[in-house]
């Protein structure tokens, strides 16, 4: 009687919710007031993936999701993106039958690294895709190697661990694990001979903390590493990406599989080959996989086009609190060749939790846009004055960046000047300041 009520909550909850807008957390949470071990009850489907990481996990949801769909798979995942154990609650219920039985036959996860362990507590996934682990939002999970920590109570021996060989903190997950499946990118054109940003997390070995060393590496401290101590060293990936041109946008999954690239980045790249990789774990085909995520753009709203005055603009969506997300977006911005500009807005740190916290800027490499194509770039928001103690500390001359506070205003200025293409870098919290001034673009 307790699941059925809380079965029953849930769904009126959610059913409010979505005609206000809100509620993604609210109903699971309630449900489990009444009924704390209802996940435990629930009948799920043959295969529950889960998808974690500091970065990409919305993304790879999200291109799992449409891949297998498009083989005739029936997927329910948690769009909204509520994924901590109230969200993944709603996510369950919401999609189950008054008896408990998830009528679908993918349950798809995306599910919060530091919380992973509390929502797999009543059930654990048959799947389980780690994206990468750096530093993100210190103010709240300190070091990387805590949150490794914490995201090993998520992890038990019957889940098949898809993990990702290029990255040495996450890759520890599989050690002792017996199913583990591993996948990484092969040295191609845009790798780079060695870790590049203003700090290099991959320094030291994660199980001893000997020193580390690359033969390449894709971005930050994400490549090909072995321990000079203990002798740990990248696994052999078995699913690739075996080719790679960003100018061009294409990929070659597998030496067999090209994919055109809608955003030409390398996080899009590795994002792509988590979800390839998860797919075929599920059954999937792989020529289907890599066809349906060609050209495909994502529809969480990460990448927005929009027209400003005479600009074609982009909005790169980029993590505040977490200076890898914004470096690939600058590494992406700084490869496009062309005259443009980049207008960068923090106007408040954190959706979650009250804090004015800036120390992260300063671990991005934010000489990234010290090119020739970049002819300005703007700074604004709350927090401008903070973004230019750390633009002072840059190679970038003072005459190619200024501030403008306020973001209607930097929005006017841009509107009436110029025609060059203009790239916005924010976070999910500030992009809407900027594009409601907008003409948005369809996706």
């Amino acid at each position: 009687m307790r699941m059925l009520l809380a079965i029953l909550i849930c769904k009126i909850l959610r059913f409010v919710g979505r005609l206000v807008g809100k509620g993604s957390s609210l109903p699971g949470a309630y449900a489990l007031k009444v009924c704390p071990d209802v996940l435990s009850r629930a009948k799920l489907p043959q295969y529950i993936v889960a998808v974690s990481g500091s970065n990409g996990k919305t993304s790879t949801v999200e291109m799992i999701a449409y891949s297998l769909r498009s083989q005739g798979f029936r997927v329910v995942y948690n769009e909204e993106g509520s994924n901590q154990i109230e969200g993944v609650t709603t996510l369950v219920l919401g999609n189950a039958d008054l008896s408990g039985r998830v009528k679908a036959d993918v349950l798809l996860i995306e599910s919060d690294e530091r919380y992973a362990a509390k929502s797999f507590k009543y059930f654990h996934p048959t799947h389980f895709v780690v994206t990468n682990l750096y530093r993100d939002q210190l103010t709240r999970n300190g070091h990387p190697e805590w949150v490794l920590d914490a995201l090993r109570g998520a992890v038990y021996p019957e889940t098949e661990l898809i993990l990702n060989a290029d990255d040495p903190l996450s890759s520890t997950l599989g050690i002792g694990h017996e199913k583990t499946a591993w996948f990484g990118m092969d040295r191609c054109a845009c790798s780079l001979p060695a870790p590049d940003g203003v700090y290099h997390d991959g320094t030291y070995c994660p199980v001893c903390h000997g020193r580390m060393v690359y033969s390449c590496a894709h971005y930050n401290h994400i490549g090909h590493w072995q321990c000079t101590s203990c002798g740990r060293t990248r696994p052999e990936p078995a699913h690739r990406i075996t080719a790679a041109d960003l100018g061009a946008g294409t990929l070659t999954l597998d030496g067999a599989y090209p994919v055109q690239l809608a955003l030409r980045s390398i996080y899009n790249a590795g994002n792509i080959l988590a979800a390839y990789s998860a797919v075929i774990a599920c059954g999937g085909d792989a020529e289907k996989c890599a066809a349906s995520l060609s050209d495909y753009t994502l529809k969480n709203g990460r990448v927005q086009r929009f027209r400003l005055g005479a600009h074609e603009g982009t909005l790169l969506t980029s993590k505040h609190e977490n200076s890898i997300a914004y470096d690939t977006n600058l590494r992406y911005i700084a490869e496009q060749g062309g005259d443009c500009s980049v207008l960068v807005i923090v106007d408040a740190v954190s959706r979650k939790y009250f804090t004015s916290e800036t120390s992260w800027l300063w671990d991005i490499d934010f000489d990234r846009l010290n090119v020739p194509g970049v002819e300005h770039v703007y700074l604004s928001g709350r927090y401008c004055s903070d973004l230019a103690a750390r633009f002072e500390c840059t190679l970038l001359p003072p005459e190619k960046w200024e501030v403008i506070p306020e973001i209607p205003a930097a929005a006017e200025h841009l509107k009436a000047n110029g025609s060059e293409k203009l790239y916005v870098v924010t976070c999910f919290s500030d992009r809407d300041k900027l594009l409601n001034l907008t003409e948005k673009e369809a996706q």
